[in-house]
């Protein structure tokens, strides 16, 4: 699949520890799925299918169907992180959205020889629309389900930096989305600050 004037992959980020969080982070600093090539970057990237699935079959009914879920699964990730989460009617839609959508079942991988012969993951067809989201739905599910992962819920500290991820590190103590991307930015401007005052 060739990208021509996609989105560079180092755009496309997939650290936020749940596959469901990593749709989240396509919005930030700006639309990053904002187009068909973009949307099938990422859905090889993240791992939904295996890197060398035949995605020629994608529509622009992907980018809308992608965004619709990444709007509903954001919604109900964030209410979990309010300190008083207010429940809207839009929250129960929201819901409902993603229970219907986890209903379908995910690609079905099969294990087949590769070159060198050992086993690799292949699906068993040309993935559809409904059986990917479905993937992401049930994902998010598990994920707001679960006290243990849920309770690892967490939204960067960083300026402005809007990315929700699953803290796992020992302690539970992760501040950033990204050491290398937030947490960089907070080091250079706690540098800058200092330089300033030694300054005055």
């Amino acid at each position: 699949m060739a990208l021509g004037t996609a989105t560079a992959p180092y755009e496309l980020r997939f650290d936020a520890g749940r596959i469901c969080l990593d749709l989240l982070a396509t919005t930030h600093p700006v639309e990053r799925l904002d187009s068909t090539e973009v949307l099938l970057g990422w859905i090889a990237g993240s791992g939904l299918v295996p890197s060398a699935t035949p995605l020629t079959h994608a529509d622009p009914s992907w980018l809308v169907g992608f965004r619709e879920l990444r709007g509903q699964v954001s919604q109900l990730v964030r209410a979990r992180l309010a300190p008083e989460p207010h429940l809207r009617p839009s929250h129960d839609l929201a819901l409902a959205r993603v229970n219907d959508l986890a209903r379908t079942a995910p690609p079905a991988p099969r294990a087949v020889p590769g070159e060198d012969g050992t086993l690799v993951r292949e699906l068993d067809g040309p993935p559809q629309l409904a059986a990917l989201l479905g993937a992401i739905a049930r994902d998010a599910v598990e994920l707001l389900t679960d006290p243990v992962a849920r309770a690892g819920l967490r939204q960067c500290a960083g300026d402005n930096c809007p990315i929700v991820y699953l803290d796992t590190s020992r302690g539970r103590r992760r501040r950033w989305c990204s050491s290398e991307v937030c947490g960089n930015r907070e080091r250079v401007a706690r540098h800058r600050r200092r330089a300033a005052l030694a300054r005055a």
